[in-house]
């Protein structure tokens, strides 16, 4: 016989058990500050690259005959120093697809500037190249941070050579010296499509105007940033002051939403130390931008500092279509509308003079007025900017406050596992009502131990210009 007993202590451990589901979701990354005992970041408390929730495990084969499928979405892998890696993937005649590669070693790893690096293309089933190989390569000295960036297969212009339907092969290859890092790196991998357009592709690259960096913005109210550990929980900024925290060995995201016609101004800034030394950082502060399909635009803006102020800055061309068709790959990389990333890095040396992290300023500066688009024929998604998205870059939302990352899942799980107990207790109630003895009394309801209202947020919408072609 069901008692109200038995029905109070089955609610207890249900609302245990659901109390140590949400704990286990909200369970932060590993946190901590730097060392200062020999001047070197304590590197096992500096947050680890964060993938997105509901990212889908695939394992990349060395034989394309074997390589499994995949489509839009995101995927994680782990490759190792000098595999080969090739996947699958279906593409149709009409839409640019974008792949873009993130390899996360952990902080610490030890990796050789320029030739510890990814190789990404595009290739058909005859082994032609796409379009340019993308190469993202470690340039912090000695620091190991994520890097990434994408490949295309575009449908533009009568000759492009993969713009028929069909089966095509994503390819990722990792290379390295064998005084390098051991270890596989965790790798992170995109596939996004762009629509085609209704009439013919603009092939003119935008006028870049001026070719010195204007300041970015002196003065106004500083508010707070809320970087993220990757591209899922990258923070939001807009045109202003934004100040953060960012401790020694880490990298922070930010992105940013850029229109058509606009481009983006910005520095990021180091204050000066409180204690000074005579040794320098070669390369103590740097700034990898990327656009929305995660292809990296500037990568090479690691700057000195010695204890006094220092900024990594950046200047970008305007965003127009036709820039998919430069010569450089600063340009080209300003092909499309939406959500620019920002990855902020502190060496870890750099405990030396903040062995608690240090101060971030970020002067940001989207210049120009948004321009109509170039006409898609369907939805924009990723590459495009609404008003919500302004809104989200104004308030200077995180990834999670934006509906991404651990809120989101917390969302999810919450709302699932609420309604599978509110299901089982009202079961139970139904049961106990009619087999309890009176004198145990009415059960109890359903209403009276409703689980707590699970907290997630919405769901969120969706170096100047002109630098030679990398090598």
């Amino acid at each position: 016989m069901v008692t109200g007993g038995s029905v109070r202590r089955a609610l207890r451990e249900s609302t245990a058990a659901l109390a140590a589901l949400s704990a286990v979701t909200w369970a932060p990354g590993a946190v901590g500050t730097a060392s200062a005992a020999d001047g070197a970041a304590d590197l096992t408390k500096v947050p680890r690259y964060t993938t997105a929730p509901d990212a889908t495990p695939v394992k990349g084969r060395a034989s394309a005959a074997d390589a499994p499928e995949i489509g839009r979405g995101t995927y994680t892998d782990a490759i190792e120093r000098g595999e080969q890696k090739y996947y699958t993937v279906p593409l149709d005649a009409r839409s640019t697809a974008y792949f873009s590669v993130v390899a996360a070693p952990p902080p610490g790893t030890k990796v050789e500037d320029h030739a510890d690096r990814l190789k990404i293309s595009v290739q058909d089933v005859d082994g032609t190249r796409c379009d340019r190989e993308a190469d993202p390569a470690f340039r912090g000295d000695g620091t190991a941070y994520p890097i990434a960036d994408s490949a295309t297969r575009g449908v533009d212009g009568a000759n492009s050579p993969c713009r028929n339907a069909g089966a095509y092969y994503l390819v990722v290859t990792r290379e390295g010296p064998a005084t390098s890092g051991p270890q596989a790196w965790p790798i992170e991998i995109t596939h996004l499509s762009e629509p085609g357009l209704k009439g013919t592709a603009p092939t003119t690259p935008a006028d870049g105007g001026p070719s010195a960096t204007p300041p970015p913005p002196a003065s106004g109210a500083k508010r707070t940033a809320r970087g993220g550990s990757g591209f899922h929980t990258a923070g939001a900024v807009g045109t202003g002051l934004w100040k953060d925290r960012i401790r020694p060995g880490e990298s922070r995201f930010y992105r940013v939403p850029v229109d058509w016609g606009q481009r983006l101004n910005l520095s990021a800034e180091l204050p000066n130390a409180a204690t000074g030394t005579a040794e320098g950082i070669a390369k103590a502060l740097g700034v990898t931008a990327y656009n929305p399909a995660r292809g990296v635009i500037d990568d090479d803006t690691f700057v000195f500092y010695d204890g006094r102020p220092a900024a990594s800055k950046l200047f970008t061309a305007p965003v127009a279509y036709g820039n998919r068709f430069a010569v450089s790959d600063d340009v080209r990389a300003m092909r499309v509308a939406g959500w620019y990333y920002l990855e902020v890095t502190l060496h870890p040396a750099a405990a030396r003079y903040f062995p608690r992290g240090a101060d971030l300023m970020l002067r940001v500066d989207v210049r120009g007025p948004a321009r109509p688009g170039p006409g898609y024929a369907g939805p924009a998604g990723d590459f495009s900017v609404t008003p919500g998205d302004h809104e989200t870059a104004g308030n200077g939302l995180s990834g999670e406050q934006a509906g991404g990352g651990n809120l989101r899942t917390l969302g999810y799980a919450g709302i699932a596992t609420g309604a599978v107990l509110l299901a089982v207790l009202g079961g139970w109630t139904l049961l106990a009502r009619r087999t309890a003895a009176p004198a145990v009394g009415p059960a109890l309801s359903p209403q009276a131990h409703a689980a707590e209202p699970t907290r997630s947020g919405p769901r969120a919408p969706g170096a100047p210009h002109g630098r030679p072609e990398r090598r």
